[in-house]
């Protein structure tokens, strides 16, 4: 009985505390626990959020690309390969976008003109050299014959120990819109210091030619007073009038480029009998040859066709192509005529027997101000208002021509 009572109050004496510091133990272990899955949570938690980053990074990223139509890649400098990355170009069907393409192929895929100044640049970065590379050249297309623009910005991304470059990164982009601007801004600056420049030659040109008639205008006239023979008066009257006829030319052929500039006259069609308006451009350039040298012939196949024209402009087209043949033709004939074409249109010609005009300028002399004979009269405008007002009335004109062996004006019309 002793015994169990000794037992007893031992059991008493020592199982509160062991079993209070087991749950202390256990209450540290639990508040370990808890502090361990906080932080263990919010590592988690943070690299969600940095590989949420990452892909929104990768989002615009891509973004950019599309929206630039760039793409990327890489060279492997020891590997000596290029492989594209992403490729948002346009047409990418028409692309080499192989992967590990290499090198020495790579200017079998440029124009021969770009590949030596391409390769170069890219050796000199493989070799250390060059850090940046920036080069615009042609490239070949997938389909035969195809050719683009593109350009390409590079740079080194990483080196080894000794600090050369084992990895270039680069971006491509086509550029055949630009390129075709800066070649219709060159041609537009080309063209603009050519007018500039016959503008310049055609004001001095303007003097010696207004000057001429009007000198032998004003010096026939002061002869009249003192001329007593009625033969010499008649004579002098008559160089009189043509050089008034000359200096005329000269006004109409100003004030019609200011018209065809400003656009001053518009349009009047109506259904228009254009043989009478033939007539009349014959008859008047008759008086203006002298009929045994040169001769003006006029073949017209029917005594009468309707064109839906405007008969102002046809008529001071017409009569621009005969004043031309006129002034380049020494001998012979200028023949007026017109005959018909298929697609219900006329085709109105102006043949002479003239000295005839060079290939090369067969096409520029219906520019302004251009003229392929400086010792030839005339301001150079005839040729390019006939062809405004030609064109202007939806026809299409022309010149079939060879050296010493005359030439044949031709306009095109619709007959309605």
């Amino acid at each position: 009985m002793l015994r169990l009572l000794l037992v007893v109050q031992f059991s008493d004496t020592y199982f509160y505390p062991i079993m209070w510091g087991i749950g202390i133990l256990l209450m540290i272990l639990l508040i370990m626990s808890i502090i361990f899955q906080y932080r263990n949570g919010k590592k988690i938690r943070q690299e969600l959020l940095e590989l949420d980053k990452v892909r929104q990074d990768n989002i615009e990223y891509d973004l950019v690309l599309k929206a630039m139509k760039l793409a990327t890649w890489h060279i492997d400098c020891q590997a000596r390969t290029l492989t594209f990355d992403a490729d948002f170009r346009e047409g990418i069907d028409n692309y080499y976008t192989a992967v590990e393409t290499s090198l020495d192929l790579l200017p079998d895929l440029l124009v021969p003109n770009d590949s030596q100044r391409v390769m170069s640049a890219l050796e000199n970065m493989i070799s250390g050299r060059t850090m940046f590379y920036n080069q615009q050249y042609q490239a070949k297309g997938m389909t035969p014959g195809q050719i683009y623009w593109e350009q390409s910005f590079a740079m080194v991304a990483d080196r080894d120990a000794d600090g050369m470059p084992t990895k270039i990164v680069g971006a491509s982009m086509r550029i055949d819109e630009q390129k075709h601007m800066e070649t219709a801004l060159i041609n537009a600056r080309n063209r603009a210091e050519e007018s500039d420049r016959l503008k310049t030659a055609f004001l001095a040109n303007m003097g010696h030619e207004i000057r001429t008639p009007l000198n032998a205008i004003v010096g026939f006239a002061d002869l009249l007073p003192v001329v007593e023979s009625d033969e010499d008066r008649q004579q002098l009257i008559s160089e009189i009038q043509m050089n008034n006829h000359k200096l005329l030319q000269i006004i109409d052929g100003l004030v019609s480029m200011s018209k065809v500039e400003a656009e001053a006259k518009s349009l009047v069609r109506a259904q228009t009998d254009i043989v009478p308006i033939l007539k009349e451009i014959a008859d008047n350039c008759r008086t203006l040859v002298d009929g045994e040298t040169v001769k003006i012939v006029t073949q017209f196949p029917y005594n009468e066709l309707l064109v839906n024209t405007d008969a102002d402009k046809l008529r001071e087209a017409i009569d621009n192509l005969m004043q031309n043949a006129i002034k380049f033709t020494d001998h012979g004939t200028i023949t007026l005529g017109f005959s018909l074409a298929e697609g219900d249109r006329v085709r109105i010609s102006v043949a002479d027997t003239g000295k005839g005009i060079a290939p090369e300028d067969q096409q520029r002399i219906f520019e302004r101000f251009i003229k392929v004979d400086d010792y030839i009269p005339g301001t150079g405008l005839g040729l390019s208002v006939a062809k405004s007002h030609i064109e202007s009335l939806g026809g299409k004109i022309g010149v079939e021509s060879a050296i010493n062996k005359g030439s044949t004006f031709w306009v095109d019309l619709s007959l309605m």
